[in-house]
């Protein structure tokens, strides 16, 4: 019998400041996809999952690169594990999408 990793890396310093925000937000999303969609297009059912989307990685995008307020180490770490989006991100810091 193959033997199982169980032990998870350790997460970077800073993470225990934004894990609340984050946590927050994944509930918000866990309840925007079970949310009925009846009388909706299909579209429609899809926008409140894409504003929470880009509002977790936008929150990432601003401590980041806006408030300098984690180290690269967690962003990258963001990154990896799913919380922001790569591409997104890499839109928002092109010319033309400052805010």
């Amino acid at each position: 019998m193959p033997k199982v990793k169980r032990s998870r890396k350790a997460t970077p310093d800073g993470w225990e400041l934004i894990e609340p925000t984050l946590d927050e937000l994944d509930q918000k999303m866990r309840e925007a996809e079970t949310e009925p969609h009846e009388g909706k297009r299909k579209v429609e059912s899809l926008w409140p999952i894409f504003r929470i989307h880009h509002q977790k990685t936008r929150y990432i995008f601003d401590l980041f690169y806006k408030r300098k307020a984690i180290s690269r180490e967690l962003y990258e770490y963001c990154i990896k594990e799913g919380y922001a989006d790569k591409k997104l991100i890499a839109k928002w810091k092109k010319q033309g999408y400052e805010n």
